[in-house]
């Protein structure tokens, strides 16, 4: 029996196809028959807020292009499902890469292949887009490139995979109870992660009970990546509650949107966490003691009971905005003396 949930996830087939061997055309046809008319587009800093589909395109997807003329979209995950408010989403996770010849954010472009991991989250009602809210691991195209010039990251910096399951794009067909009981998971997780440090030392966590042991943890591009639980606290967690000991004490003031699809539970929130930045600072960040919002857009892989994989990506970029650093500003100062022009490749396809 055909779902919703396998319809959402059909309804969106033909615009990622499109976004493979990159057709402009055929991608803003797509964009335009499948996005109510008031579709706002939430993408990352410093893309911002777009309206419709063809603002999406022409501010967005059209300035990779531009920027890597033979750009394709590699999805390693796809999941849909409905939060606790009755809203159906699907979430798809991947890459987009190619050949880097022209700037792209006043990135300067290096000739080789790029690859930027992408989040991405489609609210649908009645068959059309209604919302989109993304990330795109824009510091991972600065590093790269070799022009990032913020402080180095703690966790190892690497092109992050899909589900080791090899079951991220096909498996059985969505079972409710199942999808429901990963989302349960995710959430009591979450909920006695919280618990450190306002009520304890570390195992108030009770992260063995949650986590397999060779879990694998996928930060963005400016944290990086921890395996195993050590890993993960050693590399984010620990770093990031030392700056910030408020985090996930104002979830009342934030809007979530959880949803489980089998053994795969996703959220998205626009913003989704509020914390302060405290002590010695965060990232190389000095301590500003300034309430900051974070949009963070995770995917997690259950196995056998516990989080196996979780893949997240945080708009960092839009962390330093917000503490007054321009971090494009840096990128420039940094790179000001190499070539800013195109890498004349002509066999490159457009």
């Amino acid at each position: 029996m055909t779902t919703i949930h396998d319809n959402n996830r059909a309804l969106l087939q033909p615009l990622r196809l499109a976004q493979y061997n990159w057709d402009a055309k055929e991608i803003q046809r797509r964009l335009k028959t499948l996005c109510a008319p008031d579709a706002i587009f939430r993408l990352a800093y410093p893309f911002g807020e777009m309206h419709g589909g063809h603002a999406f395109y022409d501010n967005a997807l059209g300035v990779l292009q531009a920027a890597w003329p033979d750009v394709e979209r590699r999805d390693w995950l796809m999941m849909a499902g409905s939060d606790d408010h009755g809203a159906n989403w699907v979430g798809c996770g991947g890459h987009f890469v190619g050949t880097f010849i022209s700037p792209f954010l006043d990135i300067p472009p290096t000739g080789h292949y790029t690859h930027m991991r992408f989040h991405e989250f489609y609210r649908i009602e009645d068959g059309q887009i209604v919302e989109y809210q993304a990330l795109w691991d824009i510091p991972e195209v600065m590093m790269q490139a070799n022009a990032w010039p913020m402080a180095p990251s703690l966790g190892r910096e690497f092109c992050i995979p899909g589900p080791a399951s090899g079951d991220g794009l096909n498996r059985e067909s969505r079972d409710e109870q199942t999808s429901t009981g990963s989302k349960k998971i995710v959430i009591d997780m979450l909920e006695h992660m919280t618990r450190h440090p306002s009520q304890g030392g570390p195992e108030v966590m009770r992260m063995h009970e949650f986590w397999n042991a060779r879990m694998n943890w996928y930060g963005p591009a400016g944290i990086g990546t921890g395996r195993g639980i050590e890993g993960f606290r050693n590399w984010h967690q620990i770093p990031f509650l030392n700056a910030m000991p408020d985090r996930g004490q104002k979830s009342d003031q934030i809007v979530f949107h959880f949803f489980g699809d089998n053994n795969y539970c996703a959220v998205t929130g626009w913003p989704d966490m509020i914390q302060t930045i405290t002590h010695d600072g965060w990232m190389g960040i000095a301590p500003t003691d300034k309430e900051i919002t974070l949009r963070s857009l995770d995917f997690w892989r259950i196995e056998n009971g516990r989080i196996r994989e979780n893949w997240v990506l945080v708009d960092l970029l839009d962390v330093y905005q917000q503490l007054g650093v321009d971090v494009f500003a840096r990128l420039r100062e940094f790179n000001k003396a190499r070539n800013p022009g195109s890498i004349p490749l002509h066999s490159i396809p457009s």
